[in-house]
């Protein structure tokens, strides 16, 4: 069972709590935040009043390539506490976040891009990390290994995948690269044929069918 943290992240000026048990957003607290700093009176039932915010939630629960359907958002039963609120799917809170008002759009486009930016230098970073440590195994191969893992994250293999991925693949392929590089440094992985082992496994994991 996953521990629950709240994490908090800055969206412009405004910090916006996320949930690590299941990525949702803190609608109402982005949105109390965002009337005391401009003197406003935005509600959220005006936000799910709309007619195309309603259709947006139609196909989020009818997203065809998330079994059942995305769930776009979960009500806390509390009133207080930080569980209280409002929690929305990543994607209904972009939307919400950019209907609070057009000129905060710019922030949540940035919030958006930055953050996808940031996973792929990550992914960057720790790939030359994993090049260290590998070249202390005789015979490391550069190119077997980079293919493993693009097998292992994408299912596939070819030029520019880190270029192309989404923000869960770039947190799955650095998680990959980092734990890798960490076995070889601490001298739990100490050939190359025991490190493709260990890749062959992390893919049968992955893709064992229950």
């Amino acid at each position: 069972m996953k521990t629950n943290v709240i994490m908090v992240r800055k969206m412009g000026v405004f910090d916006v709590n996320q949930r690590t048990k299941d990525g949702m957003f803190n609608a109402n607290s982005l949105l109390k935040q965002w009337n005391t700093a401009n003197e406003s009176k935005k509600e959220i039932k005006d936000y799910f009043d709309n007619k195309s915010t309603q259709e947006f939630i139609d196909v989020l629960k009818n997203d065809e390539s998330t079994i059942g359907g995305i769930v776009p958002m979960i009500k806390s039963r509390a009133s207080k506490g930080e569980n209280a609120g409002t929690w929305m799917h990543p994607y209904l809170f972009i939307d919400f976040a950019m209907w609070i008002n057009p000129k905060f759009k710019f922030e949540v486009i940035k919030f958006v891009y930055d953050e996808l930016i940031k996973y792929r230098n990550d992914a960057g970073d720790n790939y030359v990390s994993l090049s260290a440590s590998g070249v202390k195994l005789k015979g490391y191969d550069f190119i077997e290994v980079a293919k493993a893992m693009q097998w292992i994250v994408f299912g596939r293999t070819g030029k520019e995948l880190r270029q192309t991925a989404t923000q869960k693949e770039l947190v799955e392929l650095n998680d990959l690269q980092s734990k890798l590089s960490f076995a070889i440094d601490m001298g739990y992985i100490t050939t190359y044929p025991q490190l493709l082992s260990e890749l062959r496994k992390i893919w049968n994991q992955k893709n064992r069918k229950f």
